[in-house]
């Protein structure tokens, strides 16, 4: 998995690319439907062209499993 992992707090951090705005949309559009489907929210950032991707569990603080599971589907959504 290529996740970046950022501190404070402790959490999985990717930046996703496209071709424009449309796209980067379309792509965090899918993330939070997988998000409301998994009872699990990221923070995600949508700019032009790119998305940015953040998971985390605040009530351990850090990253868990269901983190890492998280960013491989979403891996799975491009």
């Amino acid at each position: 998995m290529d996740w970046e992992v950022r501190q404070d707090p402790e959490r999985l951090y990717k930046r996703f690319r496209f071709k424009d705005f449309r796209e980067a949309l379309a792509f965090a559009n899918r993330v939070g439907e997988l998000a409301e489907a998994k009872g699990h929210h990221p923070r995600l950032t949508v700019a032009w062209g790119q998305v940015e991707v953040e998971w985390w569990t605040h009530s351990a603080g850090g990253i868990t499993e269901k983190d890492r599971e998280m960013a491989r589907l979403t891996d799975s959504l491009l």
